[in-house]
């Protein structure tokens, strides 16, 4: 008799076609299967490497790790969620808000765990995208792409490093099985994840060694706990919900107009400024903290706990990159040293340069990467010329420094459903934009890009690819974004007809 492993093979492995695959099961997989199971489609599966839903707040699980957006604006518009217990939602909340979220519109069942995607290449001949994954083959209609710009770790070819005698690991690769009490720890890069995690184990850790290679701006976090009467009132009252959403959003477009014209950004630097003399009294300590940059420029950063820790006896700040690792003592390019025994490395992820892209091959066989050639390109973010039928979630164009990533990604599900409804209505086979159109949309982006706070605030960011060009950045407002993708033009798309196509 066949061992039961076997038999799970043999099914699993199996060839399936689909009307469209999904890559990946965070927000944006969740959203876009939720979207096209609205505009009709029931023939689709999720593919997820891992064995459990959530993407990015699946694996970042360090110590104090939360949501830098207000909780009422890090959600679905068409899922609320009344029962947030913070302001700023943590970690273990919005993870299970996704679990809720995708098993209340039925989509947990679609998903199809421990499924990797190898290879996904498009053939003209049938008009399907085939993608090879780890555990068998699929063909699709359409293939999205939602494995999301926050997913692969960035690991710094630090000399020396992969020969350290202790503990490494990646903040997005946290290991609870490593004590950290007591333990001399040197932290590498002051981010996004360094800001949330410092002040969660420096009261724990012995040493802690901070090497900060650029200094951040940090500004007061308006964190909260959320009482059991206004929760209440939310479950009760869902115009209560959306009035605070939108609160909160107009809020945060008002500080986005700072963000295209960076002179107005000059009190908010002054907060900033005054956050920083307030927690910081050593004059030697605050000069290393202070940037020498617009506000803006890089990720805007929150925290009322992150420069108290920094002036704590046990935590020593080294405004230096890491040059080198030597044994035990990590080497600052200053020439400053660390003695440690265990390194974190909170040095953000593959952001323009997803992984998946190298993954992902047109008819000639050459990849998205071989495509952009380090520059990101997409038509509103969206589709990308020579990849028929398919859809990239928050892609190139459309990242904003003020906003929700779920605003973003809203506009791109809304312009892709009526995509998908206009190409089953006309009948279409195969719809591919046109390279002209996704041109002249990308020049519009780099004209406009220029006078924007994340071009013109004198640093050097994620937002930068490796040809030093901007992909990233949207330079208009979200409601400028949500209009520009409310509509879906025919004209922008090549296409093919072929009346057989399900419906």
């Amino acid at each position: 008799m066949p061992h039961p492993d076997s038999l799970t093979t043999a099914v699993t492995r199996e060839t399936r076609d689909v009307e469209a695959l999904v890559i990946g099961s965070g927000l944006s997989g969740i959203g876009a299967a939720i979207k096209l199971r609205q505009a009709g489609m029931h023939d689709l599966v999720l593919i997820e490497k891992a064995d459990d839903l959530g993407g990015t707040w699946r694996d970042n699980t360090y110590p104090g790790c939360a949501c830098d957006v207000p909780s009422a604006l890090y959600s679905y518009s068409f899922a609320p969620n009344p029962e947030w217990t913070r302001a700023f939602a943590g970690q273990p909340e919005i993870r299970a808000y996704l679990r809720t979220t995708a098993a209340a519109y039925g989509i947990t069942p679609l998903i199809r765990f421990g499924t990797e995607a190898t290879r996904a290449g498009w053939d003209p001949r049938d008009a399907r995208w085939h993608v090879e994954t780890t555990r068998g083959r699929y063909t699709a209609r359409f293939l999205i792409a939602a494995a999301g710009p926050w997913h692969e770790p960035l690991l710094p070819g630090i000399p020396g490093l992969a020969d350290f005698p202790g503990e490494v690991f990646h903040s997005s690769r946290w290991r609870h099985d490593h004590d950290l009490t007591g333990a001399r720890v040197a932290v590498v890069g002051s981010g996004a994840s360094a800001v949330q995690f410092v002040p969660a184990i420096q009261p724990r850790v012995g040493r802690l060694h901070l090497f900060q290679r650029t200094a951040q701006w940090v500004l007061p976090k308006p964190d909260h706990y959320v009482p059991h009467a206004e929760r209440w009132l939310m479950r009760r009252v869902p115009a209560a919900q959306r009035a605070l959403r939108n609160a909160e959003y107009a809020a945060m477009e008002a500080l986005g107009v700072g963000f295209r014209h960076p002179s107005l950004l000059r009190a908010v630097q002054r907060l900033g400024s005054l956050h920083l003399r307030t927690t910081v009294k050593d004059p030697r300590l605050r000069r290393a903290l202070t940037p020498d940059y617009t506000l803006g420029c890089k990720r805007l950063l929150l925290s009322n706990t992150y420069y108290p820790a920094l002036t704590r006896p046990n935590v020593t700040v080294h405004a230096t990159a890491v040059e080198s690792v030597q044994g035990s003592r990590v080497i600052g390019v200053d020439g400053s040293a660390a003695d440690v025994d265990t390194i974190i490395l909170g040095t953000g992820f593959h952001i323009l340069d997803m992984p998946v892209a190298q993954r992902v091959f047109d008819a000639d066989g050459a990849s998205l990467d071989d495509h952009w050639k380090g520059s990101p390109d997409a038509y509103l973010g969206t589709t990308v010329s020579g990849f028929p039928n398919a859809f990239i979630l928050l892609g190139p164009h459309l990242g904003t420094g003020h906003s929700s990533a779920y605003m973003v990604l809203e506009a791109q599900l809304d312009y892709m459903a009526r995509a998908v409804r206009h190409f089953r209505s006309a009948g279409w086979a195969t719809m591919d934009v046109r390279p002209e159109v996704q041109a002249a949309f990308n020049a519009e982006v780099q004209q406009a890009l220029p006078s924007t706070v994340y071009n013109a605030g004198g640093c050097s960011s994620y937002y930068l690819d490796s040809n030093g060009r901007n992909s990233f950045s949207w330079p208009w407002s979200t409601g400028r974004m949500r209009r520009r993708l409310a509509r879906f033009d025919p004209e922008a798309y090549d296409h093919s007809v072929d009346h057989s196509v399900r419906t």
